[in-house]
C-alpha cells in the first residue's frame, strides 16, 4: 500500500497531481507574540483555572482535603460532601451534562473551549511563555535554533527546559495529589517514603506533560483530539467562529501605507502572514474554515493590529458566522440553541436536586445468605437480614434500626448495639426480625427497615424488604 496520497489542491498548471507523504513530520511552529482583546481573554480565563487546579488540593474542609478522590477507601471528598461508589450515577449524569454543554457552546460559539480553556491550550501557552522568556520572540527563537551550539544557546535552551520540567512536575504533583493526598504526597516524596505507585504516577504525568505541551502541541489538536473530528456536525450557518472576509480582503498584496490600493485591484489584506505566524496550529485562516482551527482568536488580534497600522477598518478576520458573511445578518435565537439550553437546564436542575436531596446515610438491606428463609423458635418466626450502613456525613454517628411493618403485628428486633460509625465508614451488621407465629396471616408481607442516626434523627434511610413465614 502506498504511503503517499494525492491532494486536489496540490496540482501544477498542467493538471498533473503532485504527491506528499501520508506520515510526514511537520516543521516546528514558531508562534509570534501578539497583544489584543482575545489574548487578554485567554489570559483571564486560563489563569483562574490554573489557580484552582494547583491550589484547591491544599484547602482543607472539615478536616480533610477539599477535593480528594480516595480510591483505596472508595471515598470521594468534594468540598463539604463525601460520595461513595453507590453515587456513580451522579458522575455519569455529570458527564452527560458536560457533553450537552459542549454541544450547546459549540453550536453557539464554535470551538472556543479548545481556544480558551482546554488544558492542552492552557499548558501549551505556559510552555510558549517559558520559551519567550528564555529565548526571545519568534525571530530570535528561529535564529537561535539555526545557530550552532554555544554557551549562550546551551544556557537559553537549558533555561527553557528547566522551566518546562518545573511546570510539568508541579502539574504532576497537583494531579496525583487529588488521589494520593497532596500533603502526604509532598512529605512522602521529600522523605523518600512514598508508595511506589505514587512515585510512578508522578513521574509518568511529569513526562507526559513535558512531551505533550513541549513537543506535541498542535499535533494533539490536529490528530489526537476527537473533538476536532466531529465538531463540524454541531456547526450551522449561524455558529460564531473565526472567519476571513474574502470579499473585503481579496485580492491580497503588499502595498505602502496611504496608497490607493483599490485602484490597483487589491483588497484590504496586505499578505503580511501575521495571521499564520500567531496561529498555534499553524494554519492559514484565509484558506477558509478548517477542522484544525481552535477559535483562539489570535489571528483576529494580529490582523486588527495590522489594520490599525494601515489605518484600515478592523474586522478583516473576526468572530462572525457564515450567514453574516453571505447575507450580513446572524440569527442568534435558533430552535437548536433553545433545545440544547432547555435540555441542559433540565439536567442541571435534576442533578442539583439529587445532590441536595441526597441523604448522608445510605443503607442496603439483604437477606442473609447463610440462613434459612425463616426460622421457628419458641412460637416466633424469625427472618435474618444483613444491613450495610454507610455514613457519608462529615461527623461520626451511632445508628439505630427500627422496623415499620403491618398493623397488628408485634415485631421484635435483635441486633448488635452501640455501633459508632466514623465519617465515610461502611459497616455491615446482622439483624433478626421476629413475629409471633399466630399473628401471621399470610406467607409473606412487606416491612420497612429504618436506619436512623441517634444524635441526628433527620438523618435516616428507609428500605422495603419482605418478611417470609410458613404457609
Amino acid at each position: 500500500m502506498s504511503d503517499r496520497i494525492p491532494t486536489r489542491e496540490e496540482q501544477d498548471g498542467d493538471g498533473e497531481v503532485r504527491y506528499r507523504m501520508l506520515y510526514e513530520s511537520e516543521d516546528k511552529v514558531y508562534i509570534r507574540h501578539i497583544r489584543g482583546i482575545y489574548t487578554r481573554i485567554r489570559k483571564y480565563t486560563g489563569l483562574p483555572l490554573l489557580l484552582a487546579f494547583f491550589f484547591i488540593p491544599w484547602l482543607n474542609i472539615d478536616g480533610h482535603q477539599a477535593v480528594h478522590f480516595d480510591l483505596p477507601a472508595r471515598k470521594f471528598h468534594i468540598l463539604w460532601t463525601t460520595f461513595g461508589p453507590q453515587d456513580g450515577f451522579l458522575l455519569a449524569w455529570l458527564l452527560i451534562i458536560a457533553a450537552f454543554a459542549l454541544f450547546a457552546i459549540t453550536t453557539w460559539l464554535g470551538r472556543v473551549w479548545c481556544g480558551f480553556t482546554c488544558p492542552q491550550t492552557v499548558w501549551t501557552l505556559m510552555f510558549i511563555w517559558a520559551e519567550r522568556v528564555c529565548e526571545g520572540d519568534r525571530a530570535k527563537r528561529m535564529k537561535l535554533d539555526q545557530a550552532p551550539w554555544s554557551v549562550e544557546k546551551l544556557l537559553r535552551k537549558g533555561g527553557t527546559h528547566t522551566i518546562w520540567l518545573l511546570i510539568s512536575l508541579a502539574t504532576a504533583l497537583a494531579f496525583v495529589g487529588y488521589f494520593y493526598g497532596i500533603r502526604d504526597l509532598v512529605v512522602d516524596l521529600a522523605t523518600f517514603s512514598a508508595h511506589p505507585q505514587g512515585v510512578f504516577w508522578v513521574g509518568f504525568f511529569t513526562f507526559a506533560t513535558y512531551m505533550n505541551a513541549g513537543f506535541m502541541r498542535e499535533q494533539v489538536c490536529k490528530y489526537m483530539c476527537p473533538y476536532a473530528r466531529f465538531q463540524s456536525v454541531m456547526y450551522d450557518k449561524d455558529t460564531l467562529a473565526v472567519y476571513y472576509d474574502a470579499r473585503r480582503g481579496e485580492a491580497r498584496g503588499p502595498r505602502k501605507k496611504g496608497t490607493d490600493y483599490k485602484s490597483e485591484g487589491l483588497g484590504d489584506c496586505i499578505d503580511c502572514y501575521w495571521c499564520v505566524q500567531v496561529c498555534p496550529v499553524d494554519i492559514d485562516i484565509r484558506d477558509g474554515m478548517q477542522y484544525e482551527c481552535i477559535n483562539c482568536g489570535l489571528c483576529v488580534d494580529a490582523c486588527n493590529s495590522v489594520m490599525d497600522k494601515m489605518e484600515y477598518p478592523r474586522g478583516l478576520i473576526r468572530f462572525t458566522s457564515e450567514d453574516e458573511l453571505e447575507t450580513g445578518k446572524t440569527q442568534y435565537a435558533r430552535p437548536r440553541l433553545f433545545g440544547y439550553a432547555a435540555v441542559l437546564l433540565l439536567m442541571v436542575g435534576l442533578l442539583a436536586y439529587q445532590v441536595v436531596d441526597r441523604s448522608p446515610v445510605q443503607a442496603e438491606v439483604l437477606r442473609d445468605r447463610g440462613t434459612q428463609m425463616y426460622r421457628l423458635s419458641q412460637g416466633m418466626v424469625q427472618n435474618v437480614y444483613r444491613v450495610k450502613i454507610t455514613n457519608m456525613d462529615q461527623r461520626p454517628h451511632e445508628f439505630e434500626v427500627q422496623i415499620d411493618g403491618k398493623e397488628g403485628y408485634d415485631y421484635s428486633l435483635r441486633m448488635q448495639r452501640g455501633v459508632r460509625f466514623a465519617p465515610g465508614e461502611i459497616y455491615s451488621i446482622p439483624i433478626r426480625v421476629s413475629v409471633p407465629r399466630e399473628q401471621l396471616k399470610e406467607a409473606k408481607h412487606d416491612i420497612d427497615i429504618v436506619i436512623r442516626a441517634k444524635d441526628a434523627p433527620e438523618l435516616e434511610d428507609r428500605h422495603r424488604t419482605v418478611f417470609i413465614g410458613p404457609k
